[in-house]
């Protein structure tokens, strides 16, 4: 990789807004019975409208809840507004449980799997018509697994000093080709937080459908591979034999656009022969390889909030980049929220040095070296000898990880002098032992939990799930805070009302008007 140049450093050093670098949170969990079983009940009422609540959603399934944090300034105010959201949502689930791991369990038949529904109006109807979509062409299993974005964006303050050191205006132009930069980096060697980070090198044989998965069996009930990190970005996941053949550009928005345009507005012959509408119902939006822009599987996007009837790539293209989405972190089995400060803080260090690299213009020949570097974290990271594609050579796995956080220390010192302490400096190091220590990886610790408790992943992630809810229900919010989300929850279903009487138009009519992309060429 390049190096990070002392001038970069520079220019932001001693900066105030390092201490306020701006991050959200969106967690996915499954709801499961006290059997472990996934939940066939109805998205409960007091969480409010899935549509509208700006906290509580679904993701694909009705049993699939996604909670969502407002923009923070700091690690711990994301953490604890999450906090909060998960006890408000345990003070309404029953019985129920918030699966603890990323790959689920016990599901049964893909129509078992309730997709998740948004009521009535045309912007409801959509949501269930793109998931009824994921389903005839991906399958519903795997649209169960779950993880945790972590959206990240740098201080509109901070971006004179960024633009200054490479003689460039900080217009938006600029911030968005910078974004994009970034991006690229992040491709490049986001293969280090799936090593970090991966907590899933174990499945539950019932999540497997096919005998040929390459897995090998660890117990009765669990498959594994010995040195996985997480299955879940590998084979088993967000996978797809007809997005593999496109190559999306990362080189400027022009170019991402581009790509995008085509695989949004082109027909593909499979989806195709399946149609849009059969009889009454409809089975997908739309026959084009994409239905929307968030079905392409991407371990980073750029991203931008949307305005009403707005497309998303439209906004991209109209207003440019706001901020980015980080898709590839398992949930942390062993943390009540699934991720805690210094993940938060390393994903800080880590995407700030992105940023500040140089990054050279991607190809589809790099992209697939990309995607051949983080299949091999995937199923062999922890393996002593594993060597990643590094340009035209092969570099040990931990050569290059340190020499990664080498240069992520040193972000991090810039950071902590402005916030003073050494909690970004810690969290470095939390991870470079990681690397020299691979047993103190998430997906080591699953294994080994596995094996010391003698039980096979479907009890250990069961167990997890209990103990979680247990701390939130020791730890429930003060009586201000749950009135202020039970407000929530009650604007939310007020908001929906709105909506659906608001609406005039026929559903083939917003359709049409929905899938209309204005992006000049």
């Amino acid at each position: 990789m390049a190096e990070l140049p002392d001038s970069s450093l520079a220019a932001i050093r001693g900066r105030a807004e390092l201490g306020a670098l701006r991050r959200g949170i969106e967690k996915e969990s499954l709801r499961v019975t006290p059997a472990g079983v996934l939940a066939k009940t109805r998205h409960p009422v007091e969480l409010g409208s899935a549509l509208t609540h700006p906290h509580i959603t679904m993701d694909f399934s009705e049993a699939q809840l996604e909670l969502i944090t407002g923009v923070h300034p700091s690690a711990e105010a994301a953490l604890a507004e999450l906090a909060d959201v998960h006890r408000f949502v345990y003070s309404h689930l029953g019985d129920e449980l918030l699966w603890a791991a990323s790959m689920p369990c016990m599901i049964g038949r893909d129509d078992n799997i309730p997709i998740a529904q948004f009521g009535t109006s045309n912007a409801g109807k959509s949501k269930t018509v793109y998931r009824n979509g994921l389903s005839h062409r991906y399958g519903r299993l795997m649209q169960t697994i779950s993880g945790i974005h972590y959206n990240f964006s740098v201080p509109e303050a901070l971006w004179p000093a960024i633009a200054a050191n490479r003689n460039e205006a900080p217009d938006r132009d600029f911030v968005t080709q910078a974004y994009f930069g970034l991006i690229r980096n992040f491709r490049r060697y986001s293969w280090l937080l799936v090593y970090l980070f991966g907590a899933s090198p174990a499945v539950c044989k019932s999540f497997i459908r096919n005998t040929d998965s390459g897995l090998a069996q660890f117990d009765e009930g669990s498959l594994y591979l010995p040195h996985a990190t997480s299955l879940r970005m590998g084979r088993l996941g967000y996978q797809s034999d007809a997005q593999s053949s496109v190559h999306i550009s990362y080189n400027s928005l022009a170019e991402y656009a581009e790509t995008m345009f085509a695989a949004l507005t082109e027909p593909y012959p499979p989806y195709e022969a399946a149609g849009v509408k059969v009889g009454r119902g409809y089975r997908q939006l739309s026959t084009t390889l994409l239905q929307i822009e968030n079905e392409f599987y991407g371990a980073i996007r750029p991203k931008r909030r949307t305005r009403s009837g707005e497309r998303p790539l439209e906004a991209l293209y109209g207003r440019g980049v706001e901020y980015v989405e980080v898709r590839c972190l398992d949930l942390n089995p062993f943390l009540s929220l699934g991720i805690d400060a210094d993940i938060c803080r390393f994903l800080d260090v880590f995407l700030l040095l992105c940023l500040l690299v140089d990054s050279p213009p991607d190809s589809r020949a790099e992209s697939e070296s990309m995607v051949a570097n983080q299949l091999g974290v995937v199923e062999r990271g922890r393996e002593p000898s594993l060597e990643l594609a590094e340009g035209d050579v092969g570099t040990p796995l931990v050569v290059w990880a340190d020499r990664l956080l080498g240069q992520c220390a040193r972000v991090a010192d810039e950071i902590d002098a402005v916030t003073g302490g050494a909690d970004h400096a810690n969290a470095v190091d939390l991870q470079r032992r990681k690397v020299m220590e691979p047993d103190l990886t998430p997906s080591a610790r699953v294994l080994n939990a596995l094996r010391q408790q003698r039980v096979p992943f479907f009890r250990f992630a069961m167990n997890q799930s209990a103990a979680h809810r247990g701390y939130f229900e020791e730890h429930p919010l003060g009586p201000e805070r749950a009135k202020e989300l039970t407000a929530m929850s009650e604007e939310s279903q007020s908001r929906q009302a709105r909506i659906e009487r608001s609406d005039q138009e026929t559903f083939e009519a917003y359709l049409k008007r929905f899938l209309e992309l204005d992006i000049p060429r």
